[in-house]
């Protein structure tokens, strides 16, 4: 992920646990250790848009939901993408073969964290650095493609194994499956933006 997807997604959940968190370019670099012009450029566009008040030094989340989907729609999500394959397994099956240093993403971070599917899915997102061991579970085969890893932010561990709520949405928002559409909807509501 970009760095500024990394900022986005750190703005939107620190404002999801505080409603009306202020915020500091300076702080956020610090935390981040990249530069204030990094993190100037990323509130850049969001600024633009509305999405976020900037008054002195601080600035504030203003739209969560516009921030959201300026996020979704600047996602390049198939840049993230190491290995795909077709595995000749159900979802729940390829999730419990996974490493365990693997992060769900999409369908999988849904279920597992809420307990429920909105939809049957057979696709299953992960992000995973240990591509050799997932290779090894999960040797290359054609067919139709029903497992994606995606490589990890270095930040992406502190949401647990799956993916923060913001990202899943992000990431649904990106991928072609028809079911999609039905996890976005279920997790907006879960969002409540």
């Amino acid at each position: 992920m970009q760095k500024k997807e990394i900022i986005w997604r750190y703005i939107l959940e620190e404002a999801r646990k505080k409603p009306g968190a202020a915020f500091t370019q300076k702080n956020i670099a610090s935390l981040f250790k990249i530069s204030t012009s990094t993190v100037f450029n990323a509130i850049k566009i969001p600024r633009q848009l509305g999405a976020i008040d900037v008054t002195g030094r601080r600035f504030f989340l203003r739209d969560a939901e516009k921030l959201l989907m300026i996020w979704a729609t600047h996602r390049n999500f198939e840049k993230d993408v190491v290995y795909k394959t077709s595995v000749a397994a159900g979802a729940r099956e390829i999730e419990g073969a996974m490493p365990p240093d693997a992060v769900f993403g999409a369908y999988s971070a849904y279920r597992l964290k809420y307990n429920e599917a909105p939809a049957d899915y057979s696709a299953v997102y992960a992000y995973c650095d240990n591509l050799e061991e997932i290779k090894k579970r999960f040797p290359p085969k054609k067919g139709d493609v029903n497992l994606t890893v995606l490589k990890k932010d270095p930040f992406i561990n502190a949401f647990g194994g799956t993916t923060s709520d913001t990202h899943t949405f992000v990431d649904l928002w990106n991928l072609p499956q028809w079911y999609a559409k039905d996890y976005r909807a279920a997790l907006k509501e879960k969002l409540n933006f």
